[in-house]
């Protein structure tokens, strides 16, 4: 009979994490172009200065991920021979979906390659074509296949592999920082390391989540004021920020196998009807016909894109676009792969990269083949001014634009705000859960932090996205925290890169015998779960 380990406050994790956003907070309050212009210095510094390692990390992350789905490292079972799944396939992937796009997938469907057709904000200037030619738009939506498949759920995928190896069949943490073991030996006798680790990862996805947050409440309101006349304002940004924060907090308040599954089953089947409904009412053959061609043509600039540090595509393509971009997704990495890991428990390792990897990325050439297909289509063809919409309106407007002209608009509206919604809400309960997590000591992959710690961590967040949104002066605000999301990226930047040095002495430097037997310590771990 096993003894209960008391969970108590991981004092030297929470206090600093906590003070650090509170500071943030003030500041904001206080002084919020000052935080803007250092979390903008910090933004470019990061990008400018390390652009070359953001790209070979993002290339080493897909390679390494590659090679253990297509090895026989991807046989090992997480929990051991003898481990059963907790949930089912189709849940985990929902899960593992809907908590790791946020309000993304649905922001940028529309607007991204339409911004590249256009050449809105300089995209395609380094380029040998006119914006708005039948090139540009093969090129608009190649790209953004490019930015929203399998590179970034590769660091996703990398971080949470590791994680659920090291806990459920190496007898580690449930934690980040046992990850680097294979790099940095025991961390159990270096409790600086962890707790700065730890740290480090609550902060990114703290102001990750709030960026998002706060652009989904600026983009929210907007739909509002298109649709119903609801005028943009801090009211309107308070009710909102109430709702989503009251949602996700009762979601994570309610355990993993409540909360979240539920939300995130209803976020899935959304998705699938948004599928099916563009595919009904869009230019279908256009979108087959434009999206073969363009997984041809990013294909055949792969590596050149995979590699470029902005002296072929340019800064406004490749630092703002892309880079950013694998700032973002460095920055949730860390705590997405403890969540993907508390999901994940009884799956292989190739099971598990099927689930966060391969089907994520196959969705994400999915959902933009149909949207934003759907969209060039019909600018290039002159329904729609939407390259003129985002030029007056802002890089996010084209998706209202572009969803007033669907004949079933006054029912796609409200189901769209209503998706970025639970989207976020989605997104928050995942890791408002798992910065709990962290923060309690003793804890393992299968319980739930306690209730007072995701209260706390969710009404931070929310605080911390109204006011960048409501005293930064409106789109000021939401860059500021842009801004700082990508700075905490640039903080996690060299954090992941151990991570998968540490996947590459694990996975593929030790020899196959030796690794991949059955793992003795992995099923101790069943028999004692059981």
């Amino acid at each position: 009979m096993s003894i209960p380990i008391k969970k108590s406050l991981n004092r030297s994790v929470f206090i600093p994490a906590f003070a650090i956003i509170l500071l943030a907070v003030t500041i904001g309050l206080a002084n919020n172009e000052l935080l803007v212009s250092v979390a903008r210095q910090l933004f470019y510094l990061s990008l400018s200065d390390f652009g070359w390692l953001y790209q070979l990390l993002a290339v080493a992350a897909l390679s390494v991920t590659a090679y253990i789905f297509f090895s026989k490292a991807g046989n090992i079972r997480l929990g051991g021979e003898n481990a059963k799944p907790t949930f089912s396939m189709a849940t985990t992937f929902a899960m593992a979906l809907t908590g790791g796009i946020a309000t993304g997938v649905v922001t940028y469907s529309v607007n991204e390659p339409i911004i590249y057709l256009g050449n809105v904000y300089g995209e395609i200037g380094n380029q040998a074509f006119e914006p708005s030619s039948a090139k540009a738009a093969i090129f608009a939506l190649a790209r953004s296949f490019h930015n929203w498949s399998f590179i970034p759920y590769a660091m996703y995928s990398i971080v949470g592999l590791m994680i659920g190896y090291m806990h459920f069949n190496r007898q580690q943490r449930f934690s980040i920082s046992s990850t680097l073991l294979p790099i940095l030996g025991n961390t159990e006798r270096k409790p600086l390391v962890r707790a700065v680790v730890d740290i480090i990862s609550i902060l990114a996805i703290a102001l990750g989540l709030a960026s998002s947050l706060g652009a989904g409440l600026a983009l929210i309101s907007s739909g509002l004021e298109v649709e119903y006349g609801i005028a943009s304002n801090p009211t309107t940004w308070l009710i909102l920020t109430l709702i989503i924060s009251a949602i996700f907090i009762t979601s994570a308040v309610s355990g993993l196998k409540r909360g979240i599954r539920f939300l995130s089953s209803i976020n899935a089947y959304i998705f699938y009807a948004f599928v099916v409904i563009l595919l009904i009412i869009g230019p279908l053959n256009y979108i087959l016909s434009l999206s073969v061609t363009s997984l041809g043509y990013w294909l055949d600039n792969f590596f050149l894109w995979s590699f470029d540090t902005k002296e072929s595509g340019g800064e406004a393509l490749v630092t703002w676009w892309t880079m950013y971009d694998w700032s973002i997704w460095i920055a949730y990495a860390p705590l997405m792969g403890l969540f993907l890991a508390r999901i994940s428990y009884g799956r292989t390792l190739r099971e598990f990269l099927v689930i966060n990897w391969i089907l994520p990325s196959a969705f994400g050439i999915i959902w933009f083949a149909i949207w934003g297909g759907s969209a060039i289509k019909w600018q290039m063809d002159g329904t729609l001014d939407l390259i003129g919409v985002v030029t007056d309106s802002g890089a996010v407007s084209g998706l209202w634009g572009f969803l007033q002209h669907l004949p079933l608009s006054a029912l796609l509206i409200p189901l769209a705000i209503l998706t970025l919604i639970i989207s976020f809400s989605t997104a928050a309960d995942s890791m408002s859960s798992t910065i709990a997590t962290i923060c309690t000591k003793n804890m393992t992959a299968d319980e739930e932090a306690p209730r007072k710690q995701k209260i706390l961590w969710g009404l931070s967040i929310g605080v911390i996205a109204y006011i960048m949104v409501a005293f930064g002066g409106g789109a000021q605000g939401v860059d500021g925290i842009k801004f700082l999301a990508a700075a905490g990226g640039f903080t996690v930047l060299f954090l992941f890169a151990l991570i998968v040095a540490a996947a590459v002495k694990t996975f593929i430097m030790r020899g196959a015998h030796e690794q991949y037997q059955p793992d003795a310590l992995g099923q101790l771990a069943e028999t004692a779960r059981e």
